[in-house]
């Protein structure tokens, strides 16, 4: 896998996943609801703060669907008191990079791409609905940065075409797994689908997740998932159709806590650790006497079993103790050693 690069921070194999709080248009253009949920990100340990940049006579026709959230006003209208200006993203950037957030916005149109990068952002998210707007790929992919494409509503072939067109301008990027429903139902999310794009593609995938509550994503990251982004908000019942998908604080600093537990235990090696030999010790099985045994007796299945600790004889080899002869006398119910059995028995090597 080829990792991509986002300011100081790695994404790829082995590397920690990279956390993307997606704030998204939960603040509904009001610029101090955004600085709010800035702060609470940075306060939840993600690495990121993600907002969507758009200006929505270059994205959209005028139509009369309802927003789905502010009733009777069309969905054109409802994103129009959405946009933040320049001196918002000014201002919110400033703010990220105070509290040690990296600053990333979805551009949906090309100004909002060029908007962005006189801002200097560090990367561009292009959202699910952009996959196959070609033409707009081209553009971002030409600025040179890193990018986080979006796959949902989407098939192989299409996806295939839009890392075609990009890897050709820009290797720089990663890929997100996502459903495109809000919220999303679990058996819709298809998490085997990471590993795959993984193989398939040679780049980083995560999953962009509208699932309700982080049980998808900490499921992502176990699947070796390299980026999470997650719709945030600070109170699910704020006007916006992104709310019901988000997740508050106390889950996004849960989640925060649970992707770095898992990634933590996600080696592969299998051995007798450090930290297990006091337990090996006594949880494993030795053989032991059952009753008292004679010197010159030879030991019988009647006389010898196994029983904690493990600091004996192991509980493995009791075969090779049956008829050996005891060189001493030997109590009942006391671990039996090889210095306990005639030097001409068997010892296993």
């Amino acid at each position: 896998m080829r990792p991509i690069v986002i300011g100081t921070r790695r994404i790829g194999t082995g590397e920690p996943p990279f956390i993307v709080a997606e704030a998204g248009i939960n603040h509904i253009g009001d610029l101090t609801r955004a600085k709010e949920l800035t702060v609470a990100a940075a306060e939840a340990g993600a690495d990121a703060i993600k907002f969507q940049t758009f200006r929505v006579e270059n994205m959209m026709l005028r139509e009369a669907l309802p927003a789905g959230s502010i009733s009777g006003e069309s969905f054109f209208n409802f994103l129009q008191h959405c946009e933040l200006s320049w001196d918002d993203h000014v201002a919110l950037k400033a703010e990220a990079e105070r509290l040690g957030l990296i600053f990333l916005s979805t551009p949906f149109c090309r100004e909002a791409a060029d908007l962005l990068e006189q801002l200097g952002v560090l990367a561009f998210k292009v959202g699910s609905g952009e996959l196959t707007n070609l033409p707009l790929q081209r553009y971002i992919a030409a600025k040179g940065k890193p990018m986080i494409i979006s796959t949902g509503m989407s098939e192989w072939d299409e996806v295939a075409e839009t890392v075609e067109v990009v890897r050709t301008i820009n290797d720089q990027f990663a890929l997100m797994q996502c459903t495109s429903s809000y919220p999303a139902a679990y058996e819709t999310i298809n998490l085997g689908v990471i590993p795959q794009m993984q193989e398939r593609f040679g780049v980083p995938v995560g999953l962009s997740d509208h699932s309700l509550g982080i049980y998808t994503a900490l499921g992502a990251v176990a699947l070796g998932a390299n980026l999470i982004e997650k719709h945030f908000t600070l109170d699910r019942a704020w006007p916006g159709p992104d709310q019901q998908a988000s997740i508050e604080p106390n889950e996004l600093a849960e989640l925060v806590t649970g992707v770095q537990a898992i990634h933590a235990a996600l080696g592969k090696t299998k051995a007798i650790l450090a930290e297990e030999r006091p337990v090996m010790a006594r949880a494993r099985h030795s053989v032991v006497s059952l009753r008292p045994i004679p010197a010159g007796t030879r030991l019988t299945d009647e006389m010898v079993w196994v029983k904690r600790p493990g600091t004996g004889i192991p509980a493995k080899e009791l075969p090779q103790i049956i008829g050996q002869r005891a060189r001493r006398d030997i109590p009942a119910d006391t671990l039996i050693s090889w210095d306990d059995l005639e030097p001409d028995g068997e010892r296993p090597a």
